[in-house]
């Protein structure tokens, strides 16, 4: 994906994409459904620090005040003008309901003032085409994609860039809301991904055998494939009766007072890691397919990526991850995948309404 000048831009199609589903407010401009022009993302990472976690309302309200900048720099960042675009994409489901419309007020006013195509985009299909955006020749469908992030952790069998099914999810938690609940336990800080991440580099992977979740076979299944699933709420409760000394009726230790952190950290985000990959695998191998993808926040884990990418090889599977700037919520993903849509003819129109599901 590389810079293009503003002079070649001529017969291109450029698609303006908006991102505004939880707490980034991002805006790109990408030619062709490839080519990144201009990328620009404003995060609430800090502000939302303060709380441990998403505040909807604190969300809705910074997006408020930083959409129109984050277009005007995308659009700046490009070398266009607003006459220059052929549609524009904008996030429509899921997500936190007052950030999507954020965003979907800001789309609908620009295609409504320049007639331009309004195109909507779901916000984890746009997380499985950003997997692709890098390596679009060698990447081949059908295929299975791991979403995973802090609000979803759901497996999909994609059959081009258009058209995924869901065919496994979580029971509880997502993976990364786990990773957040366990850095609270451990006196890390928001967001807890890259916290935990970084002290389970001290750490010793093996030292803490937490439980990995298997989906039971149904009675009388037997016969059948192995079921297909995830599930952190055991995880989670197995890291905090460790840092109870193992007696759930113990008082929980200052974060300070825990001697094992790093290796606490480092055996979670292995159980964590280990789960992921043995159920995206075990889906790719009983679908016959030998791709899978590997997208949203959490796929920046590094731990994650090397363990998928060496069993996956292993087993005679491609594994393809996008860069890191592209697993957090990002607009390229959403202008991307929305000149798909709209070089298919799948536009919306000004009646077009934000789902948080």
């Amino acid at each position: 994906m590389n810079r293009s000048s503003a002079d070649s831009q001529t017969a291109r199609q450029l698609v303006l994409g908006i991102e505004s589903s939880c707490d980034e407010t991002a805006a790109a401009v990408v030619a062709d459904g490839r080519d990144v022009l201009s990328n620009v993302v404003f995060s609430q990472a800090a502000e939302h620090a303060k709380f441990g976690g998403v505040v909807p309302e604190v969300a809705g309200r910074i997006h408020l005040d930083s959409i129109a900048p984050a277009i005007q720099q995308a659009l700046d960042g490009a070398g266009i003008g607003l006459a220059d675009l052929s549609a524009v994409a904008v996030t429509a489901r899921p997500g936190l309901i007052g950030s999507l419309l954020v965003g979907l007020s800001a789309a609908k006013a620009i295609s409504w003032t320049r007639g331009l195509p309004l195109v909507a985009v779901d916000h984890i299909e746009a997380h499985v085409y950003a997997a692709t955006m890098e390596s679009q020749a060698d990447v081949r469908f059908p295929c299975i994609a791991l979403v995973v992030s802090g609000g979803h952790t759901a497996l999909y069998s994609v059959g081009s860039p258009r058209r995924m099914e869901r065919i496994a999810t979580t029971l509880d938690d997502a993976a990364g809301e786990a990773f957040d609940k366990v850095a609270w336990m451990l006196g890390l800080p928001y967001p807890g991904g890259p916290a935990i991440s970084k002290l389970a580099e001290s750490g010793n992977p093996e030292a803490i055998r937490f439980p990995r979740y298997t989906p039971k076979t149904p009675p009388g299944g037997s016969g059948g494939p192995r079921p297909i699933g995830f599930s952190f709420s055991g995880l989670k409760t197995a890291v905090l009766y460790h840092i109870r000394g193992g007696d759930a009726l113990n008082p929980t230790p200052a974060p300070e007072a825990i001697e094992d952190r790093a290796d606490i950290a480092a055996s979670f985000e292995e159980a964590v890691a280990d789960t992921l990959v043995t159920q995206t695998l075990r889906a790719a191998e009983q679908a016959g397919i030998d791709q899978v993808l590997v997208a949203g926040g959490v796929a920046c884990n590094r731990r994650l990526r090397a363990l998928m990418a060496s069993r996956a090889e292993k087993k005679g599977i491609r594994s393809f991850f996008p860069s890191p700037a592209y697993c957090t919520d990002n607009a390229v993903m959403i202008a991307g995948l929305g000149w798909q849509h709209f070089h298919a003819g799948d536009v919306a129109d000004l009646h077009l309404d934000a789902a948080p599901r």
